[in-house]
């Protein structure tokens, strides 16, 4: 492990896991997503990656539980496959979500998050429990490591290094 590891997030995969064809890693990676899934990988040749993962905010099917939750902050990995050095270099970028009504509304936010973006929201409420006392029930819970763990142990998984990258793709 690198010295900047811990500051960019690279994380490598275990020693004797033979490492996989750029086609096989890219299929890896968007076999990730499903119907199911908050998220979606998706082709990021328009923005200038191979590949983007982001959340499912402006999809119609996932629109009513963004909506419910009221999220403030959206996250966007791009991802490049280098298969000189087997490894995915990713970048993530924020944006905050406005919500007018139930439509969300991305902009970049006026502070500016690029780099290796860790995100958690959550929302509790504080009630008497039978017993009268104070309870705390947890009603939402949004966190950036749910859409970045399958990614990088997709890539791990395939023989590849995960490398967070800070500036530049």
């Amino acid at each position: 492990m690198g010295f900047f590891d811990i500051f960019t997030g690279t994380k490598r995969p275990k020693g004797g896991v033979a490492p996989r064809s750029i086609k096989e890693v890219r299929a890896a990676l968007l076999e990730v997503s499903g119907p199911d899934t908050p998220f979606v990988v998706r082709d990021g040749a328009a923005e200038g990656a191979d590949l983007v993962a982001e959340w499912r905010i402006r999809d119609p099917a996932w629109h009513t539980f963004f909506a419910r939750t009221q999220v403030s902050r959206t996250l966007q990995i791009r991802m490049r496959l280098v298969p000189q050095s087997l490894e995915v270099r990713a970048l993530d970028r924020e944006w905050e979500v406005t919500w007018i009504g139930s439509t969300p509304r991305l902009a970049l936010p006026a502070e500016q998050s690029r780099g290796q973006v860790k995100t958690v929201s959550r929302r509790w409420t504080l009630e008497r429990g039978a017993d009268g006392r104070l309870q705390k029930t947890e009603e939402f819970l949004f966190d950036s490591a749910e859409l970045k763990a399958p990614l990088q142990e997709a890539v791990l998984g395939a023989g590849w290094t995960w490398r967070g990258v800070l500036f530049k793709l």
